[in-house]
């Protein structure tokens, strides 16, 4: 991966972290081929390539096989980490101008370039006026162009220079002038240089890790200018090298911890050029083609490079053998101290049979042999299984092959543990066997294992089994009867990425901790299911879960994964059921947010922050479709709406308030006939407007309308009526001027309408009359609508307040409110009366209209 895939535009100003991100991608190191790089990296950078969720389990294994990567760890570290430019101004640039079809050097770079990637483009010459204006760069590619010559002095202003990539060009010589002492990587491998091209100020390079060369012919002391230095890789391309007829040649590597050769592709190895290095750590060979004719060679080879006790990582790359020569292979290296041999891309030729192979006390820990191809389609299975199985060492991985099977060993075995992902494994495999009693993590990633229960079977004499992987596989399982024998020792369990489903519950090892379950078909956890105390992390996600299962059956989970599954709603009280809990990741569910849900979010806010993974980002509403997208800490919904309870009580006891207060007034103000009053009055009024036009255009007709108890009539007819009218004044009564065929009701409301005043007679008797009180009711009410004060209160008798009844309220009312004529008893004072009456009546009107009609 080169700049440009960080950092797409040509000129682009970064911030401190983003260079050194660049950095780490962008400074590759240049190991001769691009396969030879992707095979050192691809170890340490396996791991994130794994799917989500097997972070633990991966840790794990790592832990198990870093000595094996311990070598590959060194030159990465050395070749990487120890080249790290430490950018500290935030106005640097990175220029990636690789892959544009470059003829030579732009001339228009910006002065303050740091970082400049020119790989891959049709450069031939460089210049000093190239870069001698780039004072400050320190990073400079220059791979895959067609450069020829090479003038060492155009880099003698570049005083930061720490890395320089000139591979991969056609360099055939170099002008040796001093150099920056800065520098740290230099790469000149895959050229076409007939001599190393070692220049003796390389000496004075203090600094240098890396030393890329390449040369066709070797003398032992090509090196000496740089042999005092303590480099920690140099890689010798001898893709190109040829050796002369009854010469023997020798090449003398002081100090150096990591030593590469690369060798031609296609061609059967033949270099017997001897080798000699000081304190290797680790051998890398690359392109290795052998058959049984010329297996000796490259053991005569080894046999200059292996037998010093410092090395200790040997990794045999790209490597085409026989069957015969890969056994010889490891018989040869058995003996001698390498403790860790890698082969990667090996490709099997010919035949295989049964070769001898003699197990000698070894110091070797791990063998490791990825990427295999086996181009022999007949062959002994049992001659090729065995010298695997029979192996007394404690580390032993083979993926990506197509193995079939692995025998189980006759004796009882060394081996601690054993990594078979990716072959063609069955539920036969390790059945019934016996003798891999002190195995502690076994690997059967992406075989084809589909009946869990064989699986189980399996482990039963694994006595010190603890980390059992068996991911990406098609296992099932649908007993009952839980009857599954697995060994007692596993605590670590992955079964993630199968077939599985509810009922894999009943079939786990009894004291599991550890348990990767995602990307099965669980719907839920069984809650009848026993024999899960010990767990502490399960991994759920990639299920088909509907709810957050709770920790009642799993007493010590302390790590919950359960993303990507089918909750919408998690339960409120999980946090409550998991006092242990201290990691949970439940993100990237389809949360449908309410009531419910606002609960988990209240309970989430009381927890640690470090406790919710992946909160609040990977928390969001699917439901309903209008806070589709809306983070669960956005969403917000008032108490009322989802506590029932408050609820009930804001809805119950104002309609209780409401009820008692009808009821009062029901009881106390006779509410019922008010209503009744209004409605009829109401009904009145909508049929005076039916009327036709001309009958509405009269006026008033009486003087007065009066109202009184049918035990007051005496009074009214023989004293007040007489009264009035002899001063011409014209009184409505219900007896003369009541139209018949109307109701009572109607009446009432016409007459008070067409009289100028309406005159009540109040008396107890008044107080009793219930039509009394309709009509002082309609000529209260009439007062308000007119807009005028027609109402005159004669008091014929004392009426005590407490004889009026409640439900007579305006009564009352009117007669605290209002004046009223009181009948004196004296005689001296009727005068006086009737005359404060008759006053009430001093305004001339035009009492009617010249199309009236008057009756009676």
């Amino acid at each position: 991966m080169g700049v440009a895939a960080a950092f797409p535009t040509k000129h682009r100003k970064l911030g401190f972290s983003e260079l050194r991100a660049a950095w780490y991608f962008s400074v590759q190191i240049r190991a001769g081929v691009a396969q030879t790089q992707l095979d050192a990296h691809q170890d340490v950078l396996k791991i994130s390539s794994n799917p989500p969720g097997d972070s633990h389990f991966n840790a794990m294994i790592k832990d198990k096989e870093s000595p094996i990567r311990s070598c590959h760890f060194v030159y990465i570290v050395a070749l990487v980490f120890g080249t790290i430019i430490q950018f500290s101004d935030e106005s640097e640039f990175v220029v990636d101008m690789s892959k544009t079809s470059l003829v030579h050097v732009p001339k228009d770079l910006p002065p303050n370039t740091k970082v400049l990637d020119l790989a891959q483009n049709n450069i031939s010459e460089l210049h000093l006026s190239d870069v001698s204006f780039l004072s400050g760069l320190k990073v400079l590619r220059l791979s895959h162009n067609k450069i020829q010559g090479l003038d060492i002095s155009i880099f003698k202003f570049n005083h930061d220079l720490e890395y320089l990539d000139l591979s991969h060009n056609q360099l055939q010589k170099i002008s040796c002038h001093p150099i920056t002492t800065s520098l740290k990587h230099l790469d000149l491998s895959f050229n076409d240089f007939d001599a190393l091209p070692i220049c003796k100020e390389f000496g004075n390079l203090t600094q240098l890790n890396f030393l890329g060369l390449s040369a066709t012919k070797l003398e032992q002391l090509d090196l000496l200018p740089v042999a005092h230095l303590h480099l920690s890789c140099i890689l010798l391309d001898l893709e190109d090298y040829y050796m002369k007829e009854n010469k023997k040649e020798s090449l003398q590597i002081l100090n150096t911890k990591k030593l590469h050769l690369v060798f031609h592709p296609n061609s059967f190895f033949s270099v017997q050029v001897k080798i000699s290095v000081n304190s290797l750590g680790c051998l890398q060979l690359t392109n290795i083609k052998v058959n049984d004719d010329n297996c000796q060679v490259l053991l005569k080879f080894l046999s200059g490079l292996t037998g010093r006790p410092t090395l200790l990582n040997f990794t045999l790359n790209h490597m085409e053998t026989t069957w015969k020569c890969l056994v010889k292979v490891f018989q040869f290296l058995w003996p001698k101290p390498v403790e860790y041999l890698n082969i990667y891309n090996l490709t099997i030729v010919e035949s295989i049979d049964e070769e001898d192979f003699t197990y000698y006390k070894t110091t070797l820990k791990s063998l490791k042999i990825e990427y295999v191809t086996n181009e022999v389609f007949i062959f002994s299975q049992t001659a090729l299984y065995t010298v695997f199985s029979e192996m007394n060492i404690p580390m032993l991985t083979i993926s990506d092959t197509p193995f079939i099977h692995m025998l189980c060993p006759q004796e009882p075995s060394t081996f601690k543990f054993l990594n078979f992902t990716q072959n063609a494994f069955t539920d036969s495999v390790f059945q019934n066997c016996d003798t891999l009693t002190r195995l502690e993590t076994l690997i059967l990633q992406k075989n084809e294992l589909k009946d869990l229960f064989k699986t189980s079977l399996m482990t039963k004499g694994m006595l010190s089994l603890e980390t059992l992987d068996v991911s990406w596989n098609s296992l099932e399982y649908d007993r009952r009867d839980g009857n599954c024998t697995w060994v007692g020792s596993i605590v670590v369990l992955n079964l993630s990425s199968n077939a599985l489903t509810d009922s894999v519950f009943r079939c786990l090892p009894p004291r599991i901790k550890v348990l990767d379950l995602h990307n099965n078909r669980i719907r839920s956890i069984p809650k009848d299911v026993t024999g899960l105390e010990t767990l502490q992390e399960l991994n759920l996600a990639s299920n088909s879960l509907a709810h957050l299962p709770g920790c009642g059956i799993l007493s010590s989970l302390s790590i919950l994964i359960i993303d990507y599954n089918s909750i919408s709603n998690p339960s409120t009280d999980f946090f409550q059921s998991c006092q242990k809990i201290r990691s949970l990741k439940a993100g990237n569910n389809p949360f449908q947010c309410s009531c419910e849900l606002r609960e988990f979010i209240q309970s989430v806010g009381q927890v640690s922050s470090d406790v919710v993974e992946g909160w609040p980002e990977s928390y969001k509403c699917d439901y309903p479709e209008s806070y589709k997208g809306t983070p669960l800490k956005d969403f917000h919904v008032s108490e009322l709406s989802c506590n029932t309870a408050l609820l009930i009580v804001t809805i119950v006891v104002p309609g209780l308030v409401l009820a008692v207060a009808v009821t009062v007034l029901c009881i106390y103000l006779d509410l019922p006939w008010y209503l009744r009053m209004v409605c009829q009055w109401t009904q009145t009024r909508r049929r005076a407007r039916n009327v036709p036009l001309e009958e509405r255009q009269r006026t008033l007709q009486f003087h007065a309308f009066i109202s009184y108890s049918e035990h007051d009539s005496a009074w009214v007819k023989n004293e007040l009526i007489p009264n009035l009218e002899k001063e011409d004044i014209r009184i409505c009564l219900h007896e003369r001027n009541f139209v018949a065929g109307k109701s009572i009701v109607e009446n009432i409301i016409n007459c008070i309408e067409k009289s100028y005043k309406s005159i009540f007679v109040l008396s107890p008797n008044f107080v009793q009359s219930e039509w009394c009180h309709y009509e002082l009711y309609f000529a209260h009410h009439n007062l308000f609508h007119e807009g005028s004060d027609n109402l005159i209160l004669i008091l014929l008798e004392p009426i005590p307040q407490n004889t009026i009844p409640d439900r007579y309220h305006k009564l009352r009312a009117l007669m605290a409110q209002r004046t009223y004529l009181e009948r004196p008893k004296e005689k001296g004072k009727h005068g006086l009366f009737w005359a404060n009456i008759r006053a009430a009546f001093n305004i001339k009107l035009r009492l009617v209209t010249e199309n009236d009609d008057v009756k009676g």
